[in-house]
């Protein structure tokens, strides 16, 4: 008896993993209507095939969202530059460290962009933004992630989330929690 018991919990372990498996390949293919971007292949400007992820080497998938000014932002647009796409909030300590870092990267280098998105909802609201924003004195572009679409599209759950994406739009490097000046000049220089 003990044995038929263990044998049908292997057996059920398979199935569950096996399903959980086909679920998540599944979410990884759907299109995101809000961003209008699907997991699939994108060719880059050399003319080779990319496949759009979230790995090194993968096409960063694109989006659109807008600044805090209102100004509209693509990322696809961006391409020929070198850009930093970090997510954050103002409640997020380590958030609050590297931006300092961030600034100074912005104001001194030339290398690169910054694009910094705000997971607005996990916000009380813009306001509370653009305090931060004022008394940090951050002049590069903030985007607005609204309902966290592009966030989530991005796998930014843990706080900051960064992504370095060389010229043709490919992701060079992730990193997950604080980044300071001199790992940004590090990055954006081994790029090409």
């Amino acid at each position: 008896m003990k044995k038929w018991i263990i044998v049908i919990a292997i057996i059920g372990g398979v199935i569950w993993a096996v399903s959980d498996f086909v679920m998540s390949t599944n979410e990884q293919k759907e299109v995101t209507p809000e961003t209008n971007v699907e997991l699939t292949s994108s060719e880059t400007e050399s003319g080779a095939e990319t496949e759009v992820g979230l790995e090194e080497g993968n096409q960063a998938p694109d989006f659109e969202l807008e600044t805090i000014d209102g100004e509209t932002v693509r990322l696809s647009e961006l391409r020929g530059e070198k850009i930093l796409l970090n997510f954050w909030a103002t409640w997020c300590p380590p958030c609050r460290a590297e931006m300092p870092d961030m600034q100074k990267y912005h104001e001194e280098e030339n290398e690169g962009i910054i694009l910094a998105v705000n997971l607005l909802e996990t916000e009380q609201g813009l306001q509370q933004v653009d305090d931060f924003l004022q008394e940090y004195g951050i002049t590069f572009r903030i985007l607005i992630d609204e309902n966290t679409e592009v966030s989530s599209l991005y796998s930014a759950f843990a706080l900051p989330t960064s992504y370095l994406i060389n010229r043709e739009g490919i992701i060079h490097t992730k990193a997950i929690g604080t980044i300071n000046y001199d790992y940004l000049v590090e990055q954006f220089e081994s790029m090409e």
